[in-house]
């Protein structure tokens, strides 16, 4: 991709270029400022939180990774909450179950993510862009040239140490840089609306399927509700027209009444596609988000993959970037976030192709499959920790402990609890109740935190920033402790 109008002119250099400033760039242009890294946000759209989102549902992972920066409450307070999932009418998944400190889906719009996240940001100094688009990319060894068209038509050239693609499906980085998107429709025409109704559904999420219809309802708390649907007998491109009629037919099908809709601020086409970038990375420009994978809205689970990948790979370039660890690090984002990637794509498009069922085979399988699940509390727990989030972990180097990779729950702390020692943005050593301490925090206080268990627990445990275990030892000597310290925090 190169520069192909307007007048070039030379920028400013950055540490760190974020492209996109929808949740995950937000999230990881934020996590990157928090650990002092100068970082600019290039956004295309013009200034002001879109209220036209498809996302609405925040699961107990996300949610985890919002406490860990002070940020969940906040954002608790904008929505409702569900403890039950319902699929194909007869799998009810209770997230009641999750052992997770938010034992339920949170529903609210994206653009509530997006307003709490750009507030952070901007406290913390990220620079924005606005009405920036990316017409070019060149790298070599030591930095990347990105060639920005601004809002006046001028073409600048920004020299970075390392930019992010999180500039969504069509993603400009991306293409810049020759990687394929490869994979398929799986829906080929649904629609979103906002609209108010005149009848409260019994719920805050209604879910349904008839025929060649389907219809979902989620209420955002403040009077408008956001429904999506399709209508396997009606698939048109993106760009057909979409009236309030044809929503209330779809939905009265799909779910036996239409509640009254009316006033739709917002009425809207799509198609879903399930694709995924072979590599989240290319020397030093990095995809995050759905730049990097797109999936079903099945599950709703895409905002929530992104949000992750970006608290990934935040910590790691802040890591880099103010030279506390090597460049190797940075492999690590591709090998433990291209796989989780891998197997949302597969969960979300199984569930999708389940929901559109139309055979006798294919509805016989979802029968047996919403009754074993049903029945089996540990097929229940494993769905549940896939679509929560909280099931993922990642994979360790031969020889760790069994920890290595793995979740940290909010564990109770001498001083508290760990999600509240992770806000800082640092790592967290937990050590036993008794024994002394090693000195590992001279000279790493801005980066390590040193806590007890509240617990009898006898295991010392080294916490990364985003919440997994770098490091653990079941009775570990101070030396031990230390040579962990030196490798993982620097």
């Amino acid at each position: 991709m190169t520069a192909t109008n307007g007048t070039n002119g030379t920028g400013s250099t950055h540490p760190v270029l974020v492209i996109g400033s929808g949740p995950t760039g937000l999230l990881l242009a934020s996590d990157l400022a928090a650990a002092g890294v100068r970082v600019t946000l290039v956004e295309r759209r013009p200034h002001g939180i879109s209220n036209l989102s498809r996302a609405f549902g925040v699961h107990a992972r996300t949610l985890e990774q919002l406490d860990a920066r002070g940020l969940a409450d906040g954002l608790i307070a904008t929505g409702s909450t569900i403890t039950e999932l319902r699929l194909f009418r007869r799998l009810s998944l209770d997230l009641g179950t999750l052992p997770s400190r938010f034992p339920f889906l949170l529903i609210t719009p994206q653009y509530e993510v997006e307003r709490l996240l750009e507030r952070r940001a901007r406290e913390l100094g990220v620079e924005f862009l606005f009405e920036s688009e990316v017409v070019g990319l060149r790298q070599d060894d030591d930095g990347v040239d990105l060639d920005v068209r601004g809002p006046d038509g001028a073409v600048v050239t920004h020299r970075a140490a390392y930019v992010v693609g999180a500039d969504g499906h069509r993603s400009a980085v991306r293409q810049a840089v020759g990687l394929p998107f490869p994979g398929v429709s799986v829906i080929k025409s649904l629609f979103l609306a906002d609209v108010r109704l005149a009848e409260q559904p019994a719920s805050v999420l209604t879910v349904n399927g008839a025929g060649d219809s389907f219809a979902m309802i989620a209420s955002f708390g403040d009077g408008w509700y956001r429904v999506m649907g399709w209508n396997r007998r009606h698939e048109v491109p993106d760009d057909a027209p979409l009236d309030l009629a044809e929503v209330k037919e779809v939905t009265r099908r799909a779910l036996g009444t239409d509640y009254g809709m009316h006033d739709a601020r917002w009425l809207s086409r799509f198609h879903s596609d399930e694709r995924q970038a072979p590599r989240y990375r290319v020397g030093r420009v990095f995809l995050a988000g759905d730049a990097a994978h797109v999936h079903s809205p099945a599950g709703g689970q895409g905002m929530n993959t992104g949000l992750q990948d970006a608290a990934n790979l935040g910590w790691k370039l802040a890591a880099v970037v103010n030279g506390r660890q090597p460049v190797s690090l940075l492999d690590t984002y591709q090998a433990e976030r291209h796989p989780v990637g891998k197997a949302v794509l597969r969960s979300s498009g199984g569930l999708v192709r389940l929901a559109r069922a139309q055979s006798l085979a294919l509805r016989a399988v979802r029968a047996l499959f919403s009754a074993f699940v049903n029945a089996a509390r540990p097929a229940q727990a494993k769905a549940l920790a896939q679509i929560s989030g909280i099931g993922y972990k990642y994979a360790a180097p031969r020889g760790s402990h069994r920890l290595v990779g793995t979740r940290v729950p909010d564990v109770a702390l001498g001083s508290g609890r760990l999600y509240e020692a992770l806000r800082g943005g640092r790592f967290v050593l937990i050590l036993p109740q008794t024994g002394e301490a090693p000195e590992v925090q001279n000279g790493r206080k801005d980066r390590l935190t040193v806590e007890r268990w509240a617990s009898g627990s006898r295991t010392a445990v080294l916490v990364r920033p985003d919440g997994y275990v770098a490091w653990a030892a079941d009775a570990a000597d101070a030396r031990a402790v230390e040579a962990a310290v030196a490798e993982h925090v620097g």
